[in-house]
């Protein structure tokens, strides 16, 4: 049985996210059907994480296990020949059998992007948040250090009150490069919205609505409903799975 690892990418605009949801369109089920075809079985396919709709991913992963014998470029071509042009595997490889995907990780690596011009090129809005306006980038950057270790992150999901919200944030960074503003966050795990509403919120701080020692605040207080809005899904790109 061997225990094949993919390496992802995908454009999410026109998926419902990564994980398979029944009479919905996501990026599992689009692999999954792929892999029924070669295998002529239904392995369980398994992915790192989830990505909301409309997110983006450069390097998601996944593995699955086929009593197949076939090489890793050769799985690498079968599949992309039988998915769409916006999901791609770019990297296939046989792994330990214990290996899987999501319960090995040890972090994950996300990118926000957004774009502070005055009109977004057609061939650029599906892939960053759109945001008008004059924003102070020296406050983000000073708020955002505030979320660096590990603490509670309910201020920062929308996930049920029962889960644990403890997560650790080993780095995050905030810089220009002309009209865009980048957003990368690297950490052991991430609830959900996590990152879409802390940006939200960093935006908040940029355009002078929330203050540094606010922000701080709205991270004790460990309530949502005193935290920003959460950001566009399409600004959002999962960039690398730790392992």
């Amino acid at each position: 049985m061997a225990n094949y690892k993919l390496t992802i990418a995908y454009d999410g605009t026109n998926y419902r996210g990564w994980q398979y949801q029944p009479d919905q369109r996501t990026v599992q089920g689009t692999i999954h059907r792929a892999l029924q075809i070669i295998t002529k079985k239904k392995p369980k396919l398994y992915g790192a994480g989830r990505t909301d709709a409309g997110v983006h991913a450069i390097g998601q992963v996944a593995n699955f296990h086929t009593k197949l014998s076939i090489p890793p470029d050769s799985m690498k071509k079968a599949i992309n020949s039988l998915i769409p042009p916006d999901i791609r595997i770019l990297k296939c490889e046989i792994v330990d059998d214990k290996f899987n995907a999501r319960f090995h990780s040890k972090g994950k690596v996300y990118e926000y992007r957004v774009y502070r011009g005055e009109i977004v090129s057609p061939f650029l809005y599906r892939y960053v948040a759109h945001v008008r306006g004059n924003l102070n980038v020296e406050t983000i950057i000073e708020a955002s250090k505030l979320l660096i270790g590990e603490k509670d992150f309910s201020s920062f999901t929308s996930d049920s009150t029962e889960k644990n919200k403890i997560r650790r944030i080993e780095n995050f960074e905030v810089w220009e490069e002309g009209d865009m503003l980048y957003f990368r966050v690297k950490g052991s795990g991430f609830l959900k919205y996590m990152v879409r509403i802390m940006v939200g919120t960093l935006l908040e701080v940029g355009r002078g609505k929330i203050s540094p020692e606010e922000f701080q605040n709205i991270i004790e207080a460990k309530d949502r409903t005193l935290a920003g809005p959460t950001a566009p899904p399409q600004g959002l790109f999962l960039l690398r799975v730790l392992y």
